[in-house]
């Protein structure tokens, strides 16, 4: 009797931990994991055809960027949510209180920033436990993951476990890795740095492993197994990620100081949702975090509105400016006129492609007649 995909991750899984790691193992465990990551991407596939297994949540994104409040059940994360944009969501000092995406919208230098409060997360919700799919498909969405702790809690690594499982990716960058099938040749692997981590015989295992049978591979960057499933899959997201100790009005000094040992590699902000200690720092971090950039219309023929910026990301072009404004100025754009540090010489005009930068000052000139 053919075993099932469950059973097959779980017989792979059980023989790398039989394993030990060391240099002459790494290319046989690389392989079993890329065989893992092919046949839960299987699965995943069977999952989406079979209608997704489970009712989700929906969620319609507003303002300039989402941010993902994610904790355990019954951390502080709906009095935040409350105090931070005045949106209610139903607080009980129990387990499991929101059972839906509440959004709410803070806003903050101008800027119209959508928090998610969103059921707790809880160890194997990658797996689907406690909705867990349904919330970290939310997640995925997101401009920024927010952990939120309790002060006698401090376990994030469990949580971020699960959004590393669901194949979300924190504070880092895709792998600088192309992968292209061709028609014949077998698996070539060409690297243009130094490889330590791995050597290019494991790369080409992995990728045979993954189902490719000729393809090329280039590998700009010095990765390692994971890295290569990451980019063999191409499935990951790539977000910032900060996190916020919560109930620090609760903690006595001597286990503040010990959290503030343990934690400060994550760098969080301590806060009192319930006594708003620490709030105004929380809604600069965010801010940061989002990297922000200020943008001043200019109409034609009129002064700049130097009063009220629009407020788009770093690294935005013209075209997002104009998503920005309208939904029709894209469609109907004709070219814009740039002064500032983005801009050859004051007056420049640029097309749709051109990337903006802070302070900015924009005339967007669109064809007559577009509505």
């Amino acid at each position: 009797m053919a075993l099932t995909i469950d059973e097959q991750i779980k017989s792979i899984e059980e023989e790398i931990e039989k394993t030990q790691y060391n240099k002459k193992t790494q290319g046989h465990i690389g392989l079993l994991k890329a065989k893992i990551a092919r046949l839960k991407m299987e699965q995943e596939k069977r999952r989406a055809a079979s209608g997704g297994g489970g009712q989700g949540y929906s969620v319609k994104k507003s303002g300039n960027a989402t941010v993902a409040l994610v904790g355990f059940p019954s951390v502080g994360k709906s009095t935040l949510l409350t105090k931070l944009t005045g949106a209610k969501s139903d607080v009980a000092a129990y387990a499991f209180t929101t059972l839906d995406v509440i959004p709410g919208l803070m806003t903050y230098k101008f800027a119209k920033i959508q928090i998610l409060d969103m059921p707790g997360l809880i160890r194997d919700a990658s797996k689907g436990k406690g909705r867990g799919r349904e919330v970290l498909a939310v997640v995925r969405t997101s401009d920024l993951v927010f952990f939120i702790v309790d002060v006698f809690d401090t376990n994030v690594e469990v949580l971020m476990d699960e959004l590393y499982n669901a194949g979300i990716r924190l504070n880092t960058h895709p792998p600088n890795v192309v992968i292209t099938k061709t028609d014949r040749g077998g698996i070539e692997v060409k690297p243009t740095t130094t490889m330590t981590k791995m050597s290019a015989e494991s790369a080409a295992e992995m990728v045979s492993a993954y189902g490719y049978v000729n393809a090329e591979v280039i590998i700009r960057e010095d990765i390692d197994e994971e890295q290569l499933i990451d980019a063999l899959t191409g499935n990951r997201v790539y977000l910032k990620a900060i996190v916020a100790i919560n109930k620090i009005d609760s903690a006595e000094p001597k286990l503040l100081n010990s959290v503030k040992e343990k934690m400060k590699k994550y760098d969080p902000v301590y806060i009192s949702a319930n006594k708003e200690i620490g709030l105004d720092e929380l809604k600069e971090r965010i801010y940061h975090e989002l990297d922000f950039i200020h943008i001043f219309l200019k109409p034609q023929g009129m002064d700049a509105d130097m009063d009220e910026p629009m407020v788009i990301m770093n690294g935005s072009s013209i075209g997002d400016l104009c998503d920005r404004i309208h939904r029709s100025f894209r469609k109907n754009f004709r070219y814009a006129i740039v002064w500032g540090k983005s801009a050859k010489f004051p007056g420049q005009t640029v097309g749709v492609d051109h990337i903006l930068k802070n302070g900015d000052i924009v005339t967007v000139v669109v064809k007559r007649g577009g509505d």
